[in-house]
């Protein structure tokens, strides 16, 4: 049985369109879609950074120590990011002349998706260091980490993700 050289043509031209289409449809698409974006992301610990002299442990339970700046994030676990419910951070710094004081310490319990929030004063700068805030992190079952949010100024909202690494 013979086919008709048209016949042929067009269903390869059809074949060869629908190919193309459906390549269009995969190199267009973001990777992940529909899926949690943390999730679709690798999980990187929180880099450790210095606890300074100024640390006192105790801090009171409290989701104020000032105003003008909101501070959010969760409390994540290494490899896969996800919420780690049962821990705590605690964080201290200095107020707005640059004067480390107990009214800018405080801890929070994380919520179930490992969430917490808090407002506080912008840091003011002392000599030779940067706006920042000081955190402790600690999670059952992970490493407790000392790290620091560094801000950039002006900003009313950030967020800061905690990632610890479990125990080994």
């Amino acid at each position: 049985m013979r086919k008709d050289p048209d016949e042929v043509g067009r269903r390869s031209s059809t074949l060869a369109g629908s190919v193309l289409v459906l390549l269009g449809i995969l190199l267009f698409v973001p990777a992940g879609e529909g899926k949690d974006p943390v999730a679709a992301k690798p999980c990187q610990p929180t880099r450790a950074d210095s606890e300074g002299p100024f640390y006192k442990p105790g801090a009171p339970l409290r989701t104020s120590t000032g105003s003008g700046l909101v501070v959010r994030g969760r409390l994540l676990g290494d490899p896969d990011c996800k919420a780690l419910p049962g821990g705590r951070i605690e964080w201290w710094q200095t107020d707005r002349r640059g004067r480390y004081d107990d009214e800018h310490r405080g801890s929070q319990n994380v919520d179930s998706e490992g969430g917490y929030r808090f407002s506080t004063d912008f840091p003011g700068v002392y000599p030779g260091r940067p706006p920042h805030i000081h955190f402790k992190a600690q999670a059952p079952g992970y490493r407790a980490l000392t790290t620091q949010l560094y801000l950039r100024g002006g900003e009313p909202e950030v967020e800061f993700d905690i990632v610890l690494v479990p125990e080994r």
